[in-house]
C-alpha cells in the first residue's frame, strides 16, 4: 500500500532543500540479501536512470510525492521495526538521499540501501549497509557498471548479480574472480525471475563452485510483483 504524506504539499523555498521524492513508504518482510525475512519499512525512492530490461519496478520511474526529511522519519518509526531499506528506483539518484540515510543511521535504525551500482557510493554513510546490485550483460546495462565502485566495498556491505543465462553466469563468476569481490564482501547470485529457473542456477553454482551465495527473491514467492510488498 502507497502511503501519501501531508508533506507533500509544495514546500516553501527553506524546506526544499530538505525533501525528497518518494513513490512509497511501506512495511513488509525482507526478501532478499542477508537481512532476508525481517520486518523491514521500505523507502522507495522515486526515478531512475537505468532501464533494465528485467527491471519489477517500472512503476517509480516517474511520479511520487515530496516528502520533507522528517515526515519520512516519521513515518518509518510509525510502523515499529528496526530494519530500514531504502531502495528504488535508483535511490543515488536523488542526491539528498545521502543525508537520509544518514539520518536513519543516527535515529538507531539497521539501515540498507539498494543501488545498481551505476553511481558513485563513496557518500554514503559507513553505518549503511550497500547492497550493490552488478548489472550483468543480459540487463542490458552492463556498459553503466561504476566500476571504482568496487574498491570502496567493505564486509558491511553485499554485491548481487541477477542472473538471465549462461552467459551471465560465467561473465559474472569472472568478474567476481578478477575484483577478488567474495574476499571484501557477501557476493549473492539470484536468478532472473521470468528468464532462468531457479534451479538450473542453483546446478550451474553446485557444478562450478563460485565463492557466492545462491538467493531467491523471497517477496516474488510470497507476493509475486505487487506493489507496496
Amino acid at each position: 500500500m502507497t502511503i501519501v504524506s501531508d508533506a507533500a504539499a509544495a514546500p516553501d523555498a527553506a524546506s526544499a532543500a530538505d525533501r525528497l521524492r518518494i513513490t512509497e513508504i511501506f512495511l513488509s518482510l525482507q526478501g532478499e540479501a542477508r537481512d532476508a525475512g525481517w520486518p523491514t519499512v521500505f523507502v522507495r525512492l522515486t526515478g531512475c536512470p537505468l532501464r533494465c530490461q528485467y527491471c519489477d519496478t517500472a512503476y517509480a520511474f516517474h511520479g511520487g510525492d515530496w516528502w520533507q526529511v522528517d515526515a519520512i522519519l516519521a513515518e518509518v518509526a510509525r510502523h515499529g521495526v528496526r530494519h530500514v531499506c531504502v531502495t528504488g528506483g535508483e535511490p543515488l539518484a536523488q542526491k539528498r538521499c545521502l543525508g537520509l540515510l544518514r539520518r536513519l543511521c543516527d535515529a538507531g535504525y539497521d539501515v540498507s540501501l539498494e543501488t545498481s551500482g551505476a553511481v558513485d557510493i563513496a557518500g554514503v554513510d559507513p553505518r549503511v549497509c550497500r547492497v550493490l546490485d552488478i548489472k550483468t550483460p543480459g540487463s542490458g546495462e552492463a556498459a553503466r557498471n561504476l566500476w571504482p565502485n568496487l574498491p570502496l566495498l567493505t564486509a558491511r556491505d553485499q554485491v548481487k548479480f541477477v542472473i538471465c543465462d549462461r552467459a551471465d553466469f560465467d561473465w559474472a563468476r569472472a568478474v567476481v574472480a578478477e575484483h577478488r569481490l567474495h574476499e571484501a564482501c557477501e557476493v549473492l547470485f539470484s536468478p532472473s525471475a521470468a528468464q532462468l529457473p531457479a534451479r538450473e542456477l542453483a546446478d550451474w553454482i553446485v557444478a562450478e563452485k563460485p565463492p557466492v551465495r545462491f538467493q531467491l527473491q523471497l517477496h516474488k514467492l510470497l507476493w509475486n510483483d505487487e506493489p507496496g510488498r
